[in-house]
């Protein structure tokens, strides 16, 4: 699996951050960073809850 993160969509609202906080981070400059690009199948359940809570759609999983 494999996470992408549309900078230009992304609101920074948090909510995928709250979802998976191993593999998203918002930091103090206010942007979201992903930790882990290809996370261990374990995550997969809370990637695919942030990607399908995330406002604006900005959050993509691929296989």
């Amino acid at each position: 699996m494999r996470v992408t993160v549309d900078s230009d969509m992304c609101a920074s609202t948090g909510g995928c951050v709250h979802q998976a906080p191993q593999v998203f981070e918002i930091r103090d400059d206010g942007f979201l960073y992903v930790l882990q690009e290809q996370p261990d199948e374990s995550l997969r359940k809370q990637v695919t809850l942030a990607e399908e809570l995330c406002p604006t759609g900005a959050i993509s999983i691929t296989d």
